[in-house]
């Protein structure tokens, strides 16, 4: 039986330590990835540090959602999306919710294989994003929605109603359901799809929500509101109301003027008796 053959030397160099690990080096030309000590040094949870190495290793485009991390990992979908939370709040990660071709709501991923503003700068100029839309401030308020007692409209009611089933830190009250519809309503009215407007809503989101999550809706459906389809209808203007020369009977038109009988009157004058 022949003897089994090892890439080890047989013996350690002369200014070798005496214990602790001792590297053999291989130099790579390809097929390797570049990673810092800073991150694969890091503290903490060994799954954060093993979807960073593999997310870094994989090539622009590639997919990195949770369900094909999982495929690829044995953890399960809990540690995995806490892992990419920890990446995202040191900066190793960014997602960022943009609007794709045709108006389509995406969410595209940035990967950093150095975190920090003033490293990327560095590095990219021309790459640096700017400040992140997950946590924006100043957040403009909720505008006022419908009064007491108007329903909001069903099909906003819904999307909204389903987010809490995606993120259940997105529990929204009655009144808050109400706010939020016309605004939602308005991007159904412009195409975009009741998944769409979830995804766009709840992807990204930072971790924690240190506020009410209705300011953060709020904010993106206005900031990423779709453009009006380009084959919808223009709306008109109701002709508005003037008050006849003549009489002052009320009549629509589009200037003042007399109305109808007064004009009659004044082409068809009464006969002068004899």
């Amino acid at each position: 039986m022949a003897d089994s053959q090892s890439s080890a030397p047989l013996r350690a160099h002369a200014d070798a330590p005496a214990s602790g690990v001792i590297h053999v080096r291989t130099r790579h030309t390809a097929n390797f990835t570049v990673l810092s000590n800073r991150l694969a040094q890091r503290a903490g949870s060994a799954v954060t540090v093993g979807v960073a190495a593999y997310v870094l290793s994989l090539p622009d485009g590639a997919s990195i959602r949770i369900d094909a991390l999982c495929a690829h990992f044995k953890e399960g979908r809990a540690r995995i999306s806490a892992a990419l939370n920890e990446l995202e709040a040191e900066g190793w990660l960014e997602r960022r919710v943009e609007r794709g071709p045709g108006g389509r709501i995406v969410t595209r991923t940035f990967v950093y294989d150095a975190p920090g503003g003033a490293e990327r700068e560095a590095r990219h100029p021309a790459e640096v994003p700017a400040a992140r839309e997950v946590e924006p401030k100043p957040e403009p308020e909720p505008k006022p929605g419908p009064g007491p007692g108007t329903a909001p409209d069903p099909r906003a009611a819904a999307v909204l109603g389903s987010l809490r089933h995606r993120d259940r830190r997105l529990v929204l009250s009655e009144r808050e359901t109400a706010t939020l519809a016309p605004a939602v309503a308005e991007w159904l009215d412009r195409g975009v799809g009741p998944h769409e407007i979830a995804e766009a809503l709840t992807s990204g989101l930072p971790n924690p929500i240190d506020r009410r999550p209705a300011r953060l809706l709020a904010y993106r459906l206005a900031a990423l509101r779709p453009p009006v389809p380009a084959d919808a209808p223009t709306p008109t203007r109701p002709i508005p109301f003037q008050d006849c020369d003549g009489c002052d009977r009320p009549l629509r038109a589009p200037r003042p003027g007399r109305c109808r009988d007064c004009r009659r009157e004044a082409a068809d004058p009464a006969p002068l008796a004899a």
